[in-house]
Order: structure tokens, then sequence, then C-alpha cells
């Protein structure tokens, strides 16, 4: 294969880096500013995530006719802050954080378990006190 030559699976994972370069791009970061009536600009921050993924082979004796590939891309996009500028002093407006996750929602919620599972024990042992305590 020569310089100038790409395989077909190089032609579709060029597809799918472009097709992401075209979803993520300055803008979808650091937004467009917004000036409203009283003086204001407003200026949106994201957080930008994005997985790409493709693959394929050949199949048979003629590689040409014989490829079979597929790629994929997904971008998700997260309002973070707003900056806000008015009469020269900029400031930082968080966006209410999103929901946590499952793996925060139990290191959150540990400690209140642990208080439930040591009182539930106390109270066993204040019914059923062992041989020789009354």
């Amino acid at each position: 294969m020569d310089k100038d030559t790409t395989s077909p699976l190089d032609a579709v994972m060029r597809s799918v880096v472009e097709r992401v370069r075209e979803m993520a791009d300055t803008n979808t970061i650091v937004g467009t500013p917004i000036h409203t009536p009283d003086g204001v600009t407003l200026i949106p921050i994201s957080r930008l995530s994005f997985g790409f993924g493709s693959g394929g082979g050949s199949y048979g004796k003629n590689t040409k006719d014989g490829f079979g590939g597929a790629g994929a891309a997904s971008v998700r996009i997260d309002p973070v802050a707003f900056l806000t500028v008015r009469d020269g002093i900029t400031r930082v407006l968080p966006v209410a954080p999103a929901p946590m996750n499952t793996v925060e929602r139990i290191v959150d919620m540990a400690p209140d378990l642990v208080d439930r599972v040591e009182n539930y024990f106390d109270r066993r042992k204040e019914k059923n006190p062992p041989d020789g305590v009354s």
C-alpha cells in the first residue's frame, strides 16, 4: 500500500473523528456571549465529554469488495457556569450541580447506614442481654 492510499478502516476513522471535531469546537465549551438590555454580558461555560470508536475488517479474497466497517461517536455537553460581566467586573455563576451518581450517593449515605446498623445491634443487645448479665 503506498502513502497516498488509505484503507477503508482509515476512511471510517477519519469520518468519525471529523464528526467529533464538528460537534466539539471552542464555541461549544465557551459559548457565544449574550448581551442583556441592562448591560450585563453572560458567557455560558460547558463541560464537554466525547467518545468514539470504529472497527472493521476485510473478508474474502478480494479485500476491496469484502470490507465491513462501522464507526460511532457520542458527545455530551453539561452546562457548568456562566461568566457575568457588568461594569467591567466579571463573576462566575455556577450552574446547580448535576444529580449525584450511584457511587457518590453510597459514599454520602455510608455514615447514616453505619449509625442505623449500630442502633439495630444495640437494640438487640438491650432486648436479649448475654447470659449472666441482668
